[in-house]
């Protein structure tokens, strides 16, 4: 079973950027597609973006396409979310999780391993 830990939040100013990375352990990576959700308060859990087992494929939102960048490096065990031109409405919790699905899933639901969350705020 697959534990995972966030790290790499912050405060910044918008049009920043943050790196936001997820070391998993306990269990063979590679089993798992990859994910980054987000939750900002009084909203629902919603996807940002994912990348099956291999790296080959990825995912985005529309409203982070072309600002957000997901990779995986199996060798270590990390997912890293690169945020640029970051803008107010990214402020939100945002959480890693891992789906044993092989094609990669874009509902909460579908994941079933979660980190504890990393805090993303973004200033005007």
């Amino acid at each position: 079973q697959v534990q995972l830990v966030e790290s790499g939040g912050g405060l910044v100013q918008a049009g920043g950027s943050l790196r936001l990375s997820c070391a998993a352990s306990g269990g063979t990576f590679t089993d798992y597609a990859m994910a980054w959700f987000r939750q900002a308060p009084g909203k629902e859990r919603e996807f940002v973006a994912g990348i099956n087992w291999s790296g080959a494929h990825t995912y985005y939102e529309d409203f982070v396409k072309g600002r957000f960048t997901i990779s995986r490096h199996n060798v270590e065990n990390m997912v890293i979310l690169q945020m640029n031109s970051l803008k107010s409405e990214d402020t939100a919790i945002y959480y890693c999780a891992a789906s044993k699905a092989y094609l990669l899933p874009l509902r909460a639901s579908e994941y079933g391993y979660w980190g504890q969350g990393t805090q993303v705020t973004v200033s005007l």
